[in-house]
């Protein structure tokens, strides 16, 4: 069994899905808030690296972060750090492939909420940032559970692009997907029968908890 790459599953995965969450919660609210034909737009845009070939994502990264990149460049010389071989880099990868299952989620829960409650907050002279914690996150918290579960699902399982950003590097960067593609193209059957197992029954566990903590509902209920 390899526990590195399962710590190292958890490790991206949770990171990328806190991630996506701090990012992806506000922008659904704004894309939900949109008016009818530039909110398709963004609903498109958002929904871009979720149809794309995990490939392709990966190239784009690498062209954005890589070293040879205005970005990865100015990364490496002022700190010597680089996204290139480094769990960051799979962060990176996990966090781009999961956010739009989030964001399309919690978008749905927040267009579904009636806004006569915000309009009414409006009134009061609360401020927008306020309406969106006290108000429209409240009233759609179902909906970001089940967008936080879809998210961390899928950035654990994360394969293609952090194979092209992160590389497979033991300790380091391998994650579960890549020892179980590693352990298969070794001819190693049963390590990949446990590796697979593994990465379900963790994967299935953090999603149970996710749908208890909905159940109960949020502490401002």
């Amino acid at each position: 069994m390899d526990w590195d790459a399962l710590r190292l599953s958890l490790q991206i995965g949770l990171t990328a899905t806190a991630l996506a969450v701090v990012v992806g919660v506000p922008l659904a609210w704004w894309i939900a808030r949109l008016r009818s034909g530039w909110r398709e737009v963004a609903s498109a845009l958002v929904l871009v690296p979720m149809v794309l070939p995990p490939t392709v994502l990966g190239y784009y990264l690498l062209q954005a972060v890589g070293r040879r990149s205005a970005i990865g460049s100015v990364l490496e010389d002022a700190f010597g750090f680089s996204f290139v071989f480094d769990w960051t880099g799979a962060v990176l990868a996990a966090f781009l492939v999961s956010v739009p299952f989030l964001v399309r989620t919690v978008q749905a829960g927040f267009e579904a909420t009636d806004r006569v409650y915000e309009e009414a907050a409006r009134t009061l002279g609360r401020s927008e940032l306020s309406i969106f914690w006290t108000v429209a996150v409240p009233l759609a918290w179902r909906s970001v559970l089940a967008g936080v579960a879809l998210a961390l699902g899928r950035a654990i399982g994360e394969f293609g692009a952090t194979l092209m950003i992160a590389g497979n590097v033991p300790g380091r960067t391998r994650t579960m997907s890549l020892a179980i593609y590693e352990a298969v193209q070794t001819g190693r059957a049963s390590e990949a029968q446990v590796l697979a197992l593994t990465l379900t029954l963790v994967t299935l566990g953090l999603l149970v908890a996710v749908g208890l903590a909905a159940r109960r509902g949020p502490s401002w209920r």
